[in-house]
């Protein structure tokens, strides 16, 4: 198995679940900040040009959601995924609500401050996607109260993939008034098979 990946991207959810998991993995990592995922090479595993990918076998998986989910169940006796039909339907709530509610924002924020060309870039739309993020962190907030976990009883991807984007959030100064959320967060970064913060590994990629 090879986890394509690249520092702070979200290449850290697939890093986070497959130490979680405990199973071997080669670790290729692609610079992005050298262009190397715009290369042939790479754009042969995703003609989208984005990590993370994972070659499992003659399975090429793309897209950090699909292919922690895809972990999870593959190994499901790790309990990384419920088995139970309706904490499992939560599961899929919360692990797209992540993706779908929380994630957009902080993308917008990041290609307005960081990823398009100055000129490109919106400041305003900075400011609308900090107020946008605030009513969904309200939403977990509230779903947090009274749980250590996002879905069920014991931790599951969705755990990992959640910490991440709350980690992300945090990079962007949007969880000062959620101390539920960052206390869930660092709960969860204390883990002994986590991966580094964000910060940590923005860090070590610009070595």
């Amino acid at each position: 198995m090879k986890l394509y990946e690249f520092g702070p991207t979200r290449s850290l959810r697939v890093r986070w679940t497959l130490q979680e998991l405990d199973i071997p993995f080669e670790a290729i990592t692609v610079n992005m900040l050298k262009g190397e995922h715009l290369q042939p090479a790479f754009l042969k595993i995703n003609p989208a040009g984005k990590l993370p990918a994972l070659v499992d076998g003659d399975l090429v998986l793309t897209e950090s959601m699909a292919i922690v989910i895809y972990l999870a169940e593959k190994y499901a006796d790790k309990g990384f995924i419920p088995a139970d039909v309706k904490q499992r339907a939560e599961f899929f709530k919360w692990i797209m609500f992540t993706a779908t509610e929380l994630e957009q924002p902080l993308w917008r924020i990041a290609r307005n401050t960081n990823l398009y060309p100055a000129e490109k870039r919106q400041p305003t739309d900075v400011e609308m996607a900090a107020e946008d993020f605030r009513p969904t962190a309200e939403v977990l907030d509230e779903h947090l109260a009274g749980r250590k976990f996002v879905a069920g009883d014991g931790a599951t991807v969705a755990d990992f993939a959640l910490a991440y984007t709350l980690d992300w959030a945090n990079e962007a100064l949007l969880l000062g008034d959620f101390p539920r959320l960052q206390t869930y967060m660092t709960r969860m970064y204390a883990r002994p098979a986590a991966p580094m913060r964000i910060a940590t590994a923005f860090a070590a990629a610009m070595r």
